[in-house]
């Protein structure tokens, strides 16, 4: 289990943690990484992709190509292709289907 969260280090550099129930009681590791100003509002999944020293994404140029075409679709600048589904089987029917 690894729960991240992303905080603000006072001068004093003390911090005071709560530890969620789901976390069970023993020995654990803390791990302090700096965050970089671009990743303090990004989400924990998208930060994993990121240099931790540059705050470059670290996707090859394909993905890259493929979030920013996503962006476009959801900003309007582009016809969506998107589809959207109410649930979960009738997404696997789509992706199993052969169109």
């Amino acid at each position: 289990m690894t729960i991240t969260q992303t905080v603000e280090i006072p001068a004093d550099r003390r911090l005071t943690i709560e530890v969620p129930r789901e976390v069970p009681a023993g020995r654990t590791i803390l791990t302090f990484t700096p965050a970089p100003e671009t990743a303090l509002n990004e989400c924990p999944i998208c930060a994993q992709y990121r240099d931790p020293k540059s705050g470059e994404l670290r996707l090859n140029a394909e993905t890259i190509a493929a979030i920013e075409e996503v962006d476009d679709m959801l900003a309007g600048k582009i016809p969506s292709t998107l589809k959207s589904f109410n649930s979960l089987e009738e997404m696997l029917e789509d992706l199993d289907s052969d169109d």
